[in-house]
């Protein structure tokens, strides 16, 4: 791992399973043992029926890039030798959206609905980032 001078998450209790499943290549959410939908950001309770019942369960990864913005000015120097960059609102299969940065595709070819799956970055012993690259 090279040194990485960017932030890094520090995972809180609720999150901890999502950062686990990372570091061990495979993006978990909370799954709703009552009404079986994924939700995401990762909270004790399911933002669609209020149930306390979930399962952490392994998404597949996949999904479409729903709405993104490149960014062309440097907002932290651990970003300095990578703008432009693209963040994206990623909607995934199963239903819940995060943020994420896209991957392996130049700026201004990144489009809406592109169908991307999730790559795995290491950046230190106890944490990876999930990035999203376009599905050849």
């Amino acid at each position: 791992m090279a040194d990485y001078n960017k932030p890094v998450p520090v995972p809180s209790q609720e999150s901890r399973p999502y950062w686990d499943g990372l570091r061990e290549q495979k993006l978990m959410m909370p799954h709703c043992d009552d009404c079986g939908r994924f939700w995401f950001p990762p909270s004790l309770l399911c933002p669609h029926c209020n149930s306390a019942k979930s399962t952490w369960t392994a998404t597949g990864g996949r999904g479409r890039i729903f709405s993104y913005v490149v960014y062309h000015r440097v907002y932290h120097p651990g970003f300095a030798d990578e703008v432009p960059y693209t963040v994206a609102v990623i909607e995934l299969d199963e239903g819940p959206r995060m943020i994420s940065n896209v991957i392996g595709i130049a700026p201004e070819k990144v489009e809406c609905d592109m169908r991307v799956e999730v790559a795995y970055q290491p950046i230190t012993e106890k944490i990876t980032l999930p990035k999203f690259k376009p599905i050849a």
